[in-house]
């Protein structure tokens, strides 16, 4: 569930104080429905795209909501469309023909600072409040038209990882389809809403989701990871090559990226260029368990029980969950492949 909150923090905070005087509402309706700028909404990197798997085997997709049970909150302010109208009149101290410029201007920061609550709550930056409340925030921002025009997605997205934290899978996907309508040049929706099909084994509709966010953002590496695991699972070994190799050019830094075209190429009994790129992962990070392994395992391939044996027992050693996959036989370790 972090992965979606992260990377559905948008720039919600730069439309904070945009308009909110003039009703308390914010929006540009002539905005172009596309993803708000490069920075950060398609440069900033997806939580999951650096961290190594602990583990071989490849994990079933799916959402698990972990932390301590959510704190009490105060409740958010109601936003009726004639808020500002009653406060001003409220307390308007001239004349039924005469202007309060005192009052209106009063009137003009409450309003704002209200409007202002119910944003950050439905944002939920700090990840601190309760999905119940962030769809409330949400839906209040929705029903009085706080955000206008493509701007409005924002909401709809904030809303969906709220839905789906609190396992009501049907309201989240009509918000993510909604998001998708309002902004359909975002890439990043279509990746959001991947992992939500994904997670929900729509193998089919994950992958035409992420195969859109690609066309609309080709550097965009959480969704070639999502798609070349997909091809991994279906033995398309070319095609998950391929986008691992892609994924490499762009962050090759990347230890857990290495090890994963490693794995493909273990899988194909490409066994040199298996040691290759899981050598590459070890030396960018020298504490990934799974590189041991795979290298390991692909030693073994070719024969070289010595080199094999360095590598599983160091393996074991960084993740001792290892140890299930190996069984001994006239005393070399044998590695039995990761479903």
């Amino acid at each position: 569930m972090e992965t979606l909150r992260r990377l559905f923090s948008w720039q919600l905070s730069v439309l904070l104080l945009a308009g909110m005087a003039a009703g308390a509402q914010v929006g540009n309706p002539s905005q172009t429905a596309q993803s708000p700028g490069s920075p950060p909404a398609e440069t900033a990197t997806p939580p999951g795209a650096n961290e190594a798997q602990t583990t071989p085997p490849m994990i079933t997709p799916g959402i698990t909501v972990t932390g301590s049970e959510p704190r009490a909150e105060p409740p958010l302010p109601k936003l009726p469309p004639d808020k500002f109208t009653n406060c001003y009149w409220a307390n308007k101290s001239t004349g039924p023909e005469e202007m309060d410029f005192v009052a209106m201007e009063n009137c003009k920061v409450q309003v704002a600072m209200e409007v202002r609550t119910v944003i950050e709550k439905c944002i939920n930056r700090n990840g601190k409040s309760a999905p119940p409340v962030v769809i409330l925030a949400c839906t209040e921002l929705l029903e009085h038209d706080i955000f206008l025009g493509s701007d409005r997605f924002y909401v709809y997205a904030n809303r969906a990882e709220a839905y789906i934290a609190q396992g009501d899978k049907q309201h989240a996907l009509d918000d993510y389809n909604q998001a998708v309508k309002l902004a359909p040049h975002n890439a990043k929706l279509y990746y959001n809403r991947g992992v939500f099909y994904l997670a929900q084994t729509d193998v089919d509709a994950a992958l035409r989701d992420f195969d859109t966010a690609l066309s609309l953002n080709p550097k965009l590496v959480p969704a070639l990871l999502q798609r070349a695991k997909i091809h991994k699972t279906q033995n398309d070994f070319s095609g998950a090559l391929a986008d691992y190799s892609e994924a490499i050019r762009l962050e090759p830094k990347t230890a857990a990226v290495w090890s994963e075209r490693g794995y493909v190429c273990l899988l194909q009994h490409d066994y040199e260029n298996a040691i290759k790129d899981e050598g590459e992962a070890i030396r960018l990070d020298p504490k990934m368990a799974r590189a041991y392994f795979f290298r390991g395992a692909a030693f073994g391939g070719l024969a070289d029980s010595s080199k094999a044996r360095g590598d599983i027992v160091t393996a074991v050693r960084l993740d001792p969950s290892l140890q299930r996959y190996v069984t001994s036989k006239d005393s070399n370790p044998l590695v039995t492949p990761p479903p």
